[in-house]
């Protein structure tokens, strides 16, 4: 069984910590449960909201069952703080169910990283509001990722 690797490896520095944070948005942003679940080790554990997943099975799962619910999903994560295996990440992001009623969400994330770059541990708290169609604010076509020139968190002041 050969190791996976996900560069860049800690400990991070302030830019290679913005860079995970950055491929971690991109991989999100593809909803593709599969893909995104080998970012995290085969035992990883993760609290996302009250659900606590173990495994990239369970995280797969989990991922598929978002998706499932949480359509035309769009995130935006960046970098809060950082420390040797660890950062810290605020993010936000847009979907609609359903019916067709839009959410924002917001949220932290703390994430740990094992040797090879691979998250081990991820603690998620989110909250969510309704919004309407026009107070969107990801507004990219596609599901893959935010282009270079779209803002950021911070340029939207949330």
């Amino acid at each position: 069984m050969t190791m996976s690797i996900r560069p860049p490896l800690p400990p991070f520095t302030r830019e290679t910590a913005i860079e995970k944070v950055r491929l971690a948005e991109n991989g999100w942003n593809t909803r593709d449960a599969e893909k995104v679940a080998l970012a995290y080790t085969e035992d990883s554990w993760w609290r996302n909201r009250a659900e606590f997943a173990q495994g990239r099975e369970a995280i797969t799962a989990l991922l598929k069952r978002k998706w499932t619910r949480e359509l035309d999903y769009r995130l935006v994560k960046e970098l809060w703080a950082f420390d040797g295996a660890r950062i810290a990440v605020r993010f936000a992001y847009e979907y609609h169910d359903d019916s067709g009623q839009w959410y924002r969400a917001y949220g932290n994330e703390n994430w740990e990283f094992d040797e090879n770059g691979l998250m081990h541990h991820r603690h998620a708290c989110i909250n969510e509001h309704p919004i309407k169609p026009e107070e969107r604010k990801f507004l990219w076509d596609n599901s893959g990722p935010r282009p270079a020139d779209h803002p950021g968190l911070s340029d939207f002041g949330i």
